[in-house]
């Protein structure tokens, strides 16, 4: 039979259709009714039945034959080999599945023959902590990262693990095996893991469950069958561990601290141990970590102790700097605090030559991109071995000695660069830049940051506190710090005062500070007068004129004019003149046009040396204005350095000033900073600078910072200081003060940052407030003894008697608690009164007071002497007792504030006698409406005179027995109680807190009456008891808040700053970082804003050079009067920028934070916008500096800057995964480095 063809079945043959119900996109499946009339299936939809299958065939010609884009026109036959390469694919589903294979969990070891070395056999051995990476753990012994992130790490890596950080305490890893031993497997399993919205549902579904042989439980009972061999020990044991836990042995990964409390679980020989380790322990808690090191006693046998050292100096070393590197031998850390020019870099240097010597490395960070590039000149001539590392230059970075800024070493801690492994030391030099208030912080940081194997050396000026300093590091850290420090200038510097103006007055120079530190009055007399004497006839008949602090230029001129030439003619050049405002340096550079002080030897060398500089601009460049003037400048031996000189030219001056080319240098504070560039003369044009606030007379230790400056070690045998007198001689005291006062303090400038909180956030081990209370300014804190003083309270606790509380006894507490309120306060009231003029008065001799102490109870006195001193005053007063107890040894110990609710007076039982005693406050507990007649002197007098031995059985004099009998007839008067002066209405007190005091005393005073436990006949001595008890127990939790966190000074604003991460969505309510906050961490300064700006895409729509422009707003600080003409996007981009701002400012004052709207939009300066548009455009640098009146120099270090946040947010922009904006920043800081803003620094060529 024929086979037949049918067709496939189409849609039309199948027994059913669709109907779409309504217009909601709803389907229903209709089978035929009956096989005559079928519905037609595509009736009901719009667009005709979903496909049953994709036709290939279709897919390929439509995409690969007719789509024109697709096909080549030219070379066909590599078109057709494309195609057959499409469509011959092999198809391969393993690959889907394949992942990374795991770690190897073993490895394979050789057994020797011990005494032959011989192989005998491999064994494999297990291998731990495999599973460590860069992403999950803090260890050392992780798996190095990929080589690309070998250096500045990744930010999605974990720091290393901070030196000092305490892996988990022996309590909590109780607390955890407690937890783990009480878990019931049926209901108290969570059901939800965390971080997830469902989980699993654990009800018991009737499943049959089998015995299993060894369950938790039996094991546990095994082990407790174990545990009752040794009770007796055990005992013993635990007393002693409440009492204290020992110290963990130091692991490097958690795990091997999950072993359930290693004590209890291991033998009673290794207990004995850890007992004998305890004492030890105990004085660790107690010992200074800073060590003072004696730098008097001559260091002999230093040769003896170190026969090879790593470096040697062409010179003999001082003292210090012998102890310095006595003590690096011993891998200790040190802090040296010298004068400048003392010879620290010593310390530096022998601590990179060591770590040559033992192939580490080691990190030299500084606060200033200047002094890097010089200590990289400096140490490349030195050991060759140097890289260096700034925001936007990177050199030889796999060198043993890395120099760089510490904010780089910062983030390469916190994103756990490779570098950190090697690392043998890292030295902070001018470590006193941590007192400045915007940067401080970053040394605080890197300090708690670093890990425990990297020693630190620290160099600074001289700090008075330089122990106390060391000690928080060392306390931080858990190691000692050597603390050196020397206040020997190795060349002694000479103060004068010079009231000069003409040739006629040049030599009035009048010595004011000796070398050995002595202040000559007489010299400082001898300037006034000099300067009184040219004051006009005129002036001293009529008054002076005008005798303001300023002086007009033209006798600016003439003063320096006289003093240069005074000072070259005896040879006291080259001379650094500290002038504190930029235009001054420069008008005073300007104005010496007639000076010239160089040889034309001297000139011929400075001219090659600056055209060598030069040559390297490109040709406009070398024409700007700046480079013209200051090549004249130059020539003669002048020279300006300050902020606002482009930086190739400041390098320029720097060289030729150490080469002796440059005789007189006008210069600003920044030049005393770390540049180790002695002269022989400083002169200071004024003692008063700008602050950024106002104005006020240098700090000691900015004076001394700048007038170290004076004499070059080997060269003079005295540097000398020279202070100006132009409109006037400085007050003396002023003088004094700035000369020989103490230079500042190293304080904490410690404050929370956004990129800190959210850097710590990311590593669950860390937590923001182990930092917090690691920070310097939390340095008070002594945990350890506050730690063992609670166990000492707790265990008080534990033994004091249980309270009674029963039947009469059950509102003791409650009773307690009032008389403690009513206590403070009458306390609070009584300093109330005596502290005001009205209660003052009252408290007058002659006045009735009711006195309560130890000794007396509701007694009558009266007072005879008030002492005038205001803080602590005390009353003498006479008061009544009973015979026999006039000494004061007290009978009932008085505690129980009987006279609280008691108001009895005291009337003597047996024969009355008297005392005079000093009062306190506290002892006067109300003052009566009642005063005496007393004679007061005749009284104390008596009264001193009987208790000599020899009078002390005479009779009391008349004026004393009078008072006695006086009191006493009162007390008999009113035995219920005395009317007392009410400090609102018979002292008119009438402050808020008095009268609120005095009405709360009363209605607690009416209260105490209620209460059934003072009927008690035990209540006395059950009141001790409870007062003891909660006497403990207050002061259990005053040191319990102290040593939680809940004392940290920054805690509130760390909770307020959380909230605003989580309100940006930086942060989850859990505290995980989102991305947001991941892109945050990655960017330095202002991370919220440019975090905001890259969601809210303000950058994508601009062009490169638009965005730069914009960005440039991050970082000018300074203000500007020249107002930029802008694009209009520009302007937009501008408003947006301002609204974020505003909208950031606005949230934060929401969550409390103490700064304001205005404030914080005001930090964005746009002064820049113009300037950095059109260089990004192209325009050559002599036309930018037109456009503004921002100094160049200025320009450039902000542009330089500027190239820093570009690479960061070119990074941002890669984690968003937003390219086109990446590869726009990429193009933008490309457009601005070029030129002479992009000029590489001469110290590093």
């Amino acid at each position: 039979m024929d086979r037949i063809h049918v067709p496939p079945a189409g849609p039309a043959d199948l027994p059913l259709s669709l109907l779409e119900m309504g217009c909601s996109g709803r389907f229903e499946l209709i089978t035929h009714p009956s096989p005559e009339q079928p519905l037609p299936p595509q009736s009901t939809l719009p667009h005709g039945l979903p496909p049953a299958s994709l036709s290939l065939e279709r897919e390929v010609e439509k995409q690969f034959l007719q789509d024109a884009a697709w096909l080549p026109i030219h070379d066909t036959d590599f078109a057709f080999q494309k195609f057959l390469k499409v469509t011959q694919r092999e198809v391969n589903v393993d690959s889907l599945i394949h992942c990374t294979p795991s770690a190897l969990h073993s490895g394979v070891s050789v057994v020797r023959d011990p005494t032959t070395g011989m192989l005998l056999d491999f064994t494999e051995v297990l291998l731990e902590n495999t599973g460590l990476s860069a992403k999950n753990s803090l260890s050392l012994q992780r798996q190095p990262g990929p080589p690309s992130e070998s250096l500045r790490g990744s930010n999605t890596n974990y720091p290393f693990r901070p030196g000092g950080m305490e892996e988990l305490t022996l309590d909590q890893i109780k607390t955890k095996s407690d937890l783990g031993k009480n878990i019931d497997f049926e209901n108290d399993l969570l059901r939800v893991p965390p971080g997830l919205k469902v989980g699993m549902d654990f009800t018991d579904k009737d499943a049959k469950i089998a015995k299993a042989e060894v369950t938790l439980m039996s094991l546990l009972s095994t082990l407790d069958d174990i545990t009752d061999l040794q009770p007796v020990a055990e005992e013993k044991e635990e007393g002693k561990e409440s009492e204290e836990a020992p110290k963990l042995p130091r692991t490097n990964s958690l795990e091997d601290l999950g072993v359930k409390d290693v004590v209890s679980s291991s033998t009673p020989s290794e207990r004995g141990k850890y007992e004998k380790s305890k004492p030890k322990e105990d004085k660790e808690e107690h010992k200074k970590w800073a060590i003072p090191v004696n730098i008097n006693a001559p260091c002999d046998d230093f040769y003896k102790r170190i026969p090879n050292p790593a470096f040697k100096w062409p010179f003999e070393l001082d003292v210090f700097q012998k102890q310095a590197v006595l003590r690096l031998e011993a891998h200790d850390s040190v802090f040296v605090a010298a004068h400048t020019s003392a010879g620290k870099t010593v310390v530096a240097e022998y601590a990179i030559a060591l770590s040559q010597k033992h192939m580490t490395r080691t990190i030299y960070t500084s606060p200033i991109k200047a002094l890097s590039n010089q200590k990289f000149r400096d140490f490349k001539n030195t050991f060759g071995d140097v890289g260096l590392l700034t925001g936007d230059v990177q050199l030889s970075p796999e060198s043993s000695c890395l120099i760089m800024t510490t904010e780089i070493l910062r983030s390469m801690l916190y994103n756990g660069s490779e570098v950190i492994r090697d690392l043998e030391w890292v030295i902070f030099d001018e470590v006193h830049y941590i007192n400045d208030a915007e940067r401080g912080v970053v040394w605080e940081e890197v300090l708690i940051m670093l890990p425990d194997h990297v020693s630190i050396i620290l160099l600074s000026a001289t700090v008075p506190n330089a122990v106390e300093f060391s000690d928080w590091i060392g306390r931080i850290k858990k190691k000692n710090i050597y603390v050196i420090s020397t206040t020997k200038r190795p060349v002694p510097l000479e103060h004068y005062l010079y009231t000069g103006n003409s040739t006629k007055t040049q030599k009035e120079m009048f010595l004011l500070l000796d070398p050995t530190g002595n202040f000559l009055t007489k010299g400082y007399y001898a300037a006034v007068d000099a300067k009184k004497e040219r004051t006009s006839k005129h002036a001293q008949t009529f008054g002076a004129k005008n005798t303001s602090q300023n002086t007009s230029a033209s006798q600016d001129r003439s003063v320096w004019l006289t003093l240069l030439h005074f000072l070259s003619q005896r040879q006291q050049t080259p001379v650094v003149a500290f002038t504190f405002s930029r235009t001054r340096c420069d008008d005073n550079a300007r104005s010496l046009d007639s000076m010239d002080m160089t040889t034309s030897i001297e000139k011929a060398e400075i001219h090659s040396f600056f055209q060598k500089s030069v040559s390297r601009l490109r040709g406009g460049d070398r024409q700007l204005p700046q480079v013209l003037v200051m090549r004249d400048l130059l020539k003669r031996g002048v020279a300006v350095h300050h902020s606002g000189i482009l930086p190739i030219l400041k390098e320029v001056i720097e060289m030729l000033f150490s080469r002796g080319l440059v005789k007189v240098l006008f210069a600003t504070e920044t030049f005393a900073m770390g540049v180790n560039m002695p002269a022989r003369t400083v002169v200071f044009d004024s003692i008063r600078k700008h602050d950024g606030t106002g104005f006020r007379n240098l700090l000691p230790g900015e004076y001394i910072q700048m007038a170290g400056r004076a004499g070059r070690r080997g060269l003079d045998p005295t540097g000398t200081v020279i202070i100006l007198c132009k409109a006037g001689v400085h007050e003396m005291a002023d003088l004094h003060v700035m000369m020989l006062g103490k230079p500042s303090t190293l304080q904490s400038q410690f404050r929370l940052t956004y990129t800190m909180i959210l850097n710590l956030l990311r590593v669950e081990a860390l937590r923001v407030t182990d930092m917090m209370r690691r920070s310097f300014s939390e340095n008070h804190r002594d945990t350890p003894t506050q730690e063992k003083r609670i166990s000492q309270l707790k265990q008080m606790v534990s033994t004091l008697p249980p309270l009674d509380t029963e039947g009469q006894l059950s509102d003791m507490l409650p009773y307690y608690h009032t008389v403690t309120e009513l206590r403070t306060t009458t306390e609070a009231l009584q300093r109330a009164i005596l502290e005001s003029v009205n209660g003052l008065k009252a408290v007058s001799v002659g006045r009735v007071v009711l006195v309560n102490n130890k000794q007396h109870l509701n007694a009558l006195g009266v007072i005879l002497q008030v002492s005038s001193v205001a803080v602590n005053r005390t009353f003498t007063a006479l008061v009544l007792c009973e015979k026999g107890n006039e000494e004061g040894e007290g009978k009932g110990n008085n505690t129980a504030f009987r006279h609280l609710f008691n108001t009895a007076l005291f009337i003597p039982e047996g024969p009355c006698s008297h005392t005079v005693q000093k009062l306190t406050l506290q002892d006067v507990s109300a003052i009566t409406v009642k005063t005496l007649k007393v004679i007061p002197d005749r009284i104390i007098d008596n009264y001193s005179k009987r208790q000599q031995p020899r009078f002390r059985l005479d009779p009391p004099g008349q004026a004393i027995s009078t008072a006695t009998q006086e009191l006493l007839r009162l007390a008999e008067a009113n035995p219920s109680g005395i009317a007392t002066l009410d400090p609102v209405n018979d002292l008119q007190l009438k402050s808020v807190e008095v009268v609120e005091d005095t009405m709360r005393r009363r209605v607690l005073q009416d209260g105490l009456r209620d209460f059934t436990c003072i009927h008690s006949p035990t209540f006395a001595e059950q009141y001790a008891r409870v007062e003891e008890r909660m006497k403990v127990q207050e002061e259990l939790d005053r040191l319990l808040f102290l040593v939680s966190d809940q004392s940290l000074s920054l805690l509130p604003e760390y909770h307020q700053r959380i909230k605003v991460l989580q309100s940006l969505q930086y942060v989850d309510s859990s505290g995980a970082v989102q991305l947001k906050g991941r892109v945050a961490c990655q960017i330095s300064s202002h991370e919220l804003l440019l975090t905001e700006l890259l969601f809210e895409n303000v950058l994508s729509p601009l062009a490169p050079e638009e965005s730069a422009a914009l960005l440039s707003c991050l970082i000018f600080t300074q203000k500007t009067q020249v107002e930029p003409h802008i694009t209009s996007t520009l302007q937009a981009g501008i408003n947006r920028v301002l609204s974020v701002a505003k909208r950031i400012g606005e949230l934060q004052r929401d969550c409390e934070i103490p700064q304001t709207v205005e404030e914080f939009v005001g930090q964005f300066k746009f002064g820049l916008t113009e300037v950095v548009y059109c260089w990004a455009r192209g325009m050559p640098f002599a036309e930018i500096a037109q456009l503004t009146d921002i100094q160049e120099g200025t320009v450039v270090r902000c542009i330089q800057r500027l190239d820093e946040v570009l690479k960061e947010v070119r990074k941002a922009a890669r984690i968003v995964g937003d390219s086109v904006l990446g590869s726009k920043m990429e193009k933008a800081s490309l457009a601005i480095r070029r030129d002479i803003v992009f000029t590489a620094s001469l110290y590093t060529h």
